[in-house]
């Protein structure tokens, strides 16, 4: 597999999925299928599938991510500068 840089790697996530028709789509429709918000109804049930769900969803969050990192976006925008 050929090195990339991670800005290399950030700039291809843009174009996947946000400037390609087609990988807005998928995006999309994964987003709409992975997440989802922590259950809190069941007992231990819960807490697995909450789990589950929180592993679907750093793969978007990862995804997320380097899309905005391409458009500049800082990846915590909470902390300030010094």
């Amino acid at each position: 597999m050929t090195a990339y840089t991670t800005e290399q790697l950030d700039q291809m996530f843009k174009r996947v999925f946000e400037q390609h028709a087609e990988g807005a789509i998928v995006l999309e429709v994964l987003i709409r299928t992975f997440a989802r918000n922590a259950v809190t109804v069941g007992g231990i049930d819960a807490v697995l599938k909450t789990y589950m769900q929180a592993g679907n969803r750093q793969v978007l969050d990862h995804i997320i991510s380097r899309i905005n990192r391409a458009n500049g976006v800082q990846d915590n925008p909470d902390e300030e500068q010094q």
